[in-house]
């Protein structure tokens, strides 16, 4: 067994259970498809309710997938508290019923392993 030197940081390695079952090929969901899959059971998000998904900047990940897939999302403006306490104004994102058929052929895209998954699900 090799020491490790004082300071040097340790690798972390999900260990098997904090593995995603649900795919193939064992390694846990992207970002994106955290994201879509949760619009795909009828939910919302706002940008501080997409940091339990561990997406910090949901702006960009609706962009990629309106843009990159296709995909039309209802936005509406709403007043949150932010972390102080303080009324902020955020968009609630959600993905509209009749885009959850193309929203499961993206994800089933996503979840695919290949060069050319990046195309627009018809």
């Amino acid at each position: 067994m090799t020491e490790q030197k004082k300071g040097q940081p340790t690798k972390a390695s999900p260990k098997k259970s904090q593995t995603d079952t649900t795919t193939g090929t064992g390694k846990a969901p992207t970002k994106i498809s955290r994201v879509l899959g949760h619009f795909l059971q009828d939910r919302s998000l706002n940008r501080f309710e997409a940091e339990r998904l561990g997406d910090h900047c949901l702006h960009s990940t609706i962009s990629s997938l309106a843009n990159g897939y296709g995909l039309n999302f209802n936005r509406l403006m709403e007043r949150v508290p932010n972390h102080w306490g303080l009324p902020c104004l955020v968009t609630r994102y959600s993905l509209p019923t009749s885009e959850h058929k193309r929203g499961r052929n993206v994800l089933a895209m996503l979840e695919k392993t290949g060069a050319s998954r990046r195309q627009v699900a018809a």
